[in-house]
Order: structure tokens, then sequence, then C-alpha cells
């Protein structure tokens, strides 16, 4: 560590990782792990971490509109757990949903090597917003992806852990 070395923003007592230049929205340094130093690619690793934050604010609100009753017509969907729900669909619907995804995922492939910006997936332009707005946009983006990854992890924990709904404390 030199003595001239420029000090995180998240974390001030850690040295800030090379790669992490400030360039991303986002970017506050922080990287106690220093999984930076082992990523070649970071424009891929933003691209891995803006596509599981959308899965998580997805699954949050699924999660809570599962467990609020709203359902689609049928019996196999009045499951109110929703780890419990992936079961009752059946394979049939299951690998519906595996290939919309796969479907996706094709049609995205290219993108996540390429020079491009990440997230961009080719609907809800920015390009009419101005730069300054589009940064701000980006990092709230970012933002939310990270604490829907939390929540996520804190939704799970608490529905497979003490199996009672998100809201409310009741059982499941």
């Amino acid at each position: 560590m030199s003595l001239n070395a420029e000090m995180s923003k998240a974390l001030p007592f850690l040295v800030k990782p090379e790669k992490l230049d400030g360039s991303m929205p986002g970017d506050f340094g922080f990287d106690p792990m220093g999984l930076s130093e082992i990523q070649t690619d970071l424009n891929y690793a933003r691209w891995a971490e803006l596509k599981h934050g959308r899965i998580c604010m997805l699954a949050i609100v699924g999660m809570i509109v599962q467990e609020a009753g709203i359902h689609l017509p049928g019996s196999q969907f009045t499951e109110t757990d929703p780890f419990a729900a992936v079961s009752k669909v059946g394979l049939v619907g299951n690998m519906q949903v595996f290939l919309a995804i796969g479907i996706v995922e094709l049609a995205n492939f290219s993108k996540y090597y390429g020079d491009g910006t990440p997230g961009d997936i080719g609907f809800g332009s920015l390009d009419k917003k101005s730069d300054a707005e589009a940064d701000k946009l980006r990092l709230a983006e970012i933002k939310h992806a990270r604490l829907a990854m939390i929540a996520f992890m804190g939704a799970s924990v608490q529905t497979l852990l003490f199996h009672t709904k998100l809201l409310g404390g009741d059982a499941l």
C-alpha cells in the first residue's frame, strides 16, 4: 500500500481498488473482497449485477403479490407461500417460465460482452434524457438493484426459516 494511495469513498479506511475509477454509476470504491482484481471485464460484472438486481426487484414484488392472495384463476395458483408455489404450478408451467427466461437471455447474450452500456436491452430509452438525467437514473437503478438483492435475501430467510408472511407476520 502506497502512502499516496487514494482511499475508498464507501470505506475511507480502505484503499480504493485500481479498476474502480468511478466511471460506472454506483462505483464508490467499495470492494472489500477484492473481486474487481479477479474480474477482467467490469462491464460484464455490471451487467450481471443489474440483471440480478432486476430479477430481485421482480421477485420481491411477486412474493408480496403472492402472499396478498392476488392469483390467476385455478386451484394450482392459490398457494400463498412463494417457494411452495413453484411446485404447485407443475412441470409445464415451470417450463414456460424457463423458456421465456431462455429467450430473453439469448436475445441479449451478445450485449453482455460488448462495449455497450450495461443494462441497456433496447427499451426504456435514456437517449431522450440529458447526460446528467441519464446518469442520475443509472445511479438510482443500481442502488435499487442492490437494495432489492438484499431485500430478496431477507425475504427468503423470513419465508423459508420462519414461515411467516413478509407483511403482517402471520404464518403462511
